[in-house]
């Protein structure tokens, strides 16, 4: 009979976290599980079921206590490091978000190499589709291997992209970078508003993943028939291509799910931001399903009616409240002090209003709903350039490849060998402004990294566009080739 494996959960407490226990649960013949959790109230409440359930085993700490996550790794076959903070309350405490998930990152590894057994221990990362940034249309569809280019102001997904290149570039043998998208759950529907449901540009899109998809993603990642080839690479996740939507598309389903009114009776256009958001369709989610066999049979739409099914009663009584009321309480979010986009308007924040709208103008411009697109942008895939011969096999990928995409990005590559086919090892790089750095192969040319001294501040990346066009292919999607900001950090003074 073969033993169990140990699996150390890092999370549980989180959307994507609590359903991978769920299904973990499920599996304890197979699965010896250890959660890492801090002991507030809510939390010891959440856990409850489990913390007496045979197979399962709670760490009571911290992720930034060194002790707290060794002890969580210890005797552990996988790691999967789903925990830290995220929006909203990342936004809020931008400075604790990006010590929170950067030091976790670090400890994990840290604790993973001290293992006897740390060549045998698996470990997946679940970074963010945040780390791509606004990938609005034409530039819609996306996969790994694009820039890095998180939104100006979004330090949680600043901190992911920093702790996926720890990960990446840890020395840890068995490693996987799993970039999450947005979680459909049916606790989203009556979470609350917060101002940042401004910040998601009408036109933008999204190809959404279920919280139940991604349990099942981090259970089967487990399982012995997941092959060697699945290892040290990244993925995007989502439900697949009925999840496909535009923000607007998504705005009427929700609406529907809670009984309210239409965007349009309860919203004006010019409350949502123009830029500087996320989300993308992918070419490759496909990709993570072949392997992980994760998915259900439930179409998008199936998966809202059953959404709104589990909605508390009285959330549906909007469905007699006045929609003029519903749009006063809309604007009373849209108004709050400190990322409210209207409180920008209204007290005329320059960088905030250069980075989401481009300039007042710009905002003045946007039109009414009868003259807003609301058309679903192109269904056919049109792939960014990665700066490299993308046809040829992994294997034979050698410094010309280097050479050639070092170029693609305004830099060089300093190092003059490598071995055929080794993406793992690093070579030494130097970007467009004469920084110099380490990196592997898998982590520039697969991840879409570059240069850690120009990733974000001072969120210099009109400067980075002029001379890197790989990353240039994005920004200038959205931003005009002549302009020129650095966004300060005053905004975030006594947030935290």
């Amino acid at each position: 009979m073969k033993s169990k494996k140990t699996v150390f959960l890092t999370g549980a407490t989180g959307t994507m976290g609590k359903a991978g226990l769920e299904e973990l649960s499920k599996r304890t013949d197979r699965f010896n599980i250890t959660l890492l959790a801090r002991p507030s109230k809510i939390n010891k409440q959440k856990l409850a079921a489990y913390e007496n359930k045979e197979g399962i085993r709670i760490v009571w700490g911290d992720l930034t206590n060194y002790d707290d996550i060794l002890n969580g790794v210890t005797s552990a076959d996988y790691v999967l490091h789903v925990g830290g903070m995220v929006s909203p309350a990342a936004d809020y405490y931008p400075k604790q978000t990006r010590k929170v998930n950067v030091t976790a990152a670090e400890y994990i590894v840290r604790a993973v190499k001290a293992q006897p057994n740390a060549d045998r221990i698996k470990v997946v990362y679940i970074g963010s589709v945040a780390q791509t940034g606004h990938r609005n249309a034409p530039i819609h569809w996306g996969r790994t291997g694009d820039p890095i280019c998180a939104s100006i102001y979004d330090h949680y997904a600043v901190s992911k992209a920093i702790a996926e290149r720890i990960f990446v570039e840890s020395g840890i043998k068995h490693w996987a970078c799993l970039r999450q998208t947005g979680i459909l759950c049916p606790e989203l529907l009556y979470k609350g508003s917060d101002p940042i449901t401004f910040h998601v540009p009408i036109d933008g899109v999204l190809e959404w993943a279920t919280a139940e998809d991604s349990g099942r993603l981090l259970a089967n990642v487990c399982e012995e028939n997941v092959p060697d080839q699945f290892w040290n690479r990244f993925y995007n996740i989502s439900s697949g291509p009925s999840f496909r939507l535009t923000n607007y598309e998504f705005e009427c389903k929700l609406l529907k799910a809670l009984s309210c009114p239409a965007p349009e009776k309860i919203f004006e256009p010019n409350w949502f931001a123009l830029r500087n958001f996320h989300g993308q369709w992918y070419t490759d989610s496909d990709l993570l399903e072949n392997y992980l066999h994760f998915r259900s049979n439930q179409s998008c739409d199936d998966y809202f009616q059953w959404m709104a099914k589990q909605v508390p009663w009285y959330f549906h009584l909007s469905k007699i409240t006045p929609a003029f009321i519903i749009k006063t309480m809309m604007k009373t979010i849209a108004s709050k002090e400190g990322l409210g986009t209207l409180n920008w308007i209204k007290t005329n924040n320059k960088n905030r209003i250069s980075a989401y709208f481009g300039s007042y103008e710009a905002w003045k411009a946007i039109p009414g709903w009868d003259k807003v697109d609301k058309q679903r942008p192109s269904e056919s895939p049109v792939l960014l350039n990665h700066g490299y011969d993308e046809t040829k096999p992994k294997e034979v990928l050698d410094i010309e490849d280097m050479k050639q995409a070092a170029e693609f990005r305004g830099g060089k590559c300093i190092s003059t060998t490598m071995n055929k086919g080794d993406l793992s090892t690093p070579l030494e790089w130097e970007c467009q402004f004469g920084h110099r750095f380490k990196a592997s192969p898998n982590l520039i040319l697969l991840g879409g990294h570059w240069c850690p001294e120009c990733l974000p501040l001072p969120w210099n990346y009109d400067e980075i566009a002029k001379g890197n066009p790989f990353f240039a292919q994005v920004w200038h999607a959205s931003h005009h080739k002549d302009e020129h900001n650095v966004y300060d950090e005053s905004i975030f003074e006594g947030m935290e």
